[in-house]
């Protein structure tokens, strides 16, 4: 040692403590590893399938269950019910012989781990609607063994399961982290998003003690490409909502902004595109016709009933929800104000919506403000019509009682709308040809400018622009 070197301090080591595994445990964890572990995947649809297709690439066999035959019968004819993922998925399925689709629920009981990944909606006052989860609950309770695990996947308030799914599965008189293992971890779907497939997305995990949290996560690395342990259930539960809690309210803001800009004549789109220069404390979010799919109009609400609970308000998180629930009536009156200025009554007016998807190039119409939209219209007189390359007929929801088919987008039907209203920015429409032929589009995307057309020439004198923005 070189004189005036002080000597090293001794080098610390961090060990992570981590607790004993019963045979049950060790033998489900070698079955993971070796990955000779069948997964059940409960609910085949925007969540469960492409999280099945993951399974089966990663090599595990899987049974997928629903309650939906009309989805079985699809899977077995290799008919695509989910259109982005493609017809040469299907086709797998319907002739890969690691994967077998159901609608018995005793089938599950060969499975040793099961993933429910179900519907999380919201009831009539906008509270949680855990009917799904705690139904798939019983359905596994059901046939519950011994060397299960057992995964939530659906967005939900913190505690639901330990809390509420734990009790159901306990009643079986099987041990909780001993005779069989209880975990979460989140679905972060972006359906219709080149490069972010289910297999490729990080996934978060957190056990209902720490033996189910690595049981769980050692599942997850050999499906997905990155799987983050964290300490509890409740932290992933809750990481999921901030994740779609962050997105809402910075929606929000820009759709807020983007009312007040338009009163002062500024461009909301430019304004983006201008604060997106900054290289650092900027992301950019982009104004809509409203929020839709199945999370960020939907998941924010799951927390703020859960504040109430432990009685703290959010007042936040609500306003930004009045907001953005807010901006279908924003849009319809300026369809309404587009049409007196050509000098025409919304009532009577033949107005055509072009998209109902809740995002573009997907046929997923879960909670699309298209459909406030198109019932807001029809209030006040209008005659609508849709067109959407990705869904036919209108989608069965909850809260709304629509029937209407998609119209093909002709140069005629364009010329005989009175306004057309675009609602979903899908590649597949021709914009150009919407802007030649229409002679009054609204444009709630910023979908004509995105594709490059140009300003259309100016009305007579006394009439409005031909390109509105909402």
């Amino acid at each position: 040692m070189r004189q005036g070197q002080l000597p090293h301090a001794p080098r610390r080591v961090r060990v992570l403590w981590l607790p004993p595994m019963n045979e049950t445990a060790s033998g489900l964890l070698s079955r993971i590893e070796s990955k000779s572990a069948i997964i059940g995947i409960v609910g085949l649809g925007y969540v469960g399938l492409p999280l099945t297709r993951a399974i089966l690439d990663a090599g595990f066999k899987a049974i997928g269950y629903d309650i939906d035959q009309s989805k079985i019968d699809a899977i077995r004819a290799g008919k695509p019910y989910i259109h982005h993922l493609g017809q040469e998925f299907f086709d797998r399925l319907k002739s890969e012989g690691s994967f077998e689709g159901t609608t018995d629920p005793a089938a599950l009981a060969r499975a040793d781990a099961i993933l429910l990944c179900v519907p999380t909606p919201l009831g009539t006052h906008k509270e949680p609607d855990l009917s799904y989860v705690l139904g798939s609950t019983r359905l596994v309770a059901k046939t519950l063994r011994k060397g299960q695990l057992i995964v939530l996947e659906s967005t939900t308030y913190p505690g639901t399961t330990r809390d509420e799914m734990g009790p159901i599965l306990d009643a079986t008189g099987l041990k909780r982290n001993k005779d069989y293992f209880l975990a979460y971890s989140p679905e972060r779907e972006d359906p219709g998003s080149a490069g972010r497939s289910a297999a490729v997305i990080p996934k978060l995990v957190g056990g209902t003690d720490e033996v189910s949290g690595r049981i769980a996560h050692a599942l997850y690395s050999r499906i997905v490409a990155s799987a983050h342990l964290v300490s509890t259930a409740e932290v992933a539960e809750s990481a999921k909502l901030l994740e779609n809690i962050f997105r809402c309210v910075n929606i929000a803001m820009v759709n807020e902004l983007k009312m007040v800009f338009d009163r002062m004549d500024i461009d909301i789109w430019e304004v983006i595109a201008a604060a997106s220069t900054k290289p650092f404390g900027f992301m950019p979010f982009y104004p809509g016709p409203g929020l839709g799919g199945h999370c960020i109009p939907i998941d924010p609400f799951y927390l703020t009933w859960k504040a109430k609970e432990v009685g703290l308000p959010t007042r936040f998180i609500e306003l930004a929800g009045e907001i953005n629930a807010n901006m279908p009536h924003w849009v319809v009156d300026k369809v309404q104000a587009a049409l007196n200025d050509h000098g025409k009554a919304m009532k009577g007016a033949d107005i055509l919506v072009l998209g109902v998807a809740y995002k573009k190039n997907i046929d997923d119409g879960r909670e699309t403000p298209a459909a406030e939209i198109i019932e807001f219209l029809i209030e006040r007189g209008a005659r609508v019509a849709y067109h959407d390359p990705h869904i036919p007929r209108f989608p069965r929801m909850r809260n709304h009682d629509i029937v209407l088919q998609s119209e093909p987008l002709t140069h005629e039907r364009l010329a005989a709308a009175d306004a057309v209203v675009i609602v979903t920015d899908h590649d597949a429409v021709d914009y150009a040809a919407v802007v030649r032929h229409a002679r009054l589009v609204v444009d709630t995307r910023n979908a004509v400018r995105a594709a490059g057309v140009g300003v259309p020439a100016p009305h007579p004198a006394g009439a409005g622009p031909r390109v509105v923005g909402a």
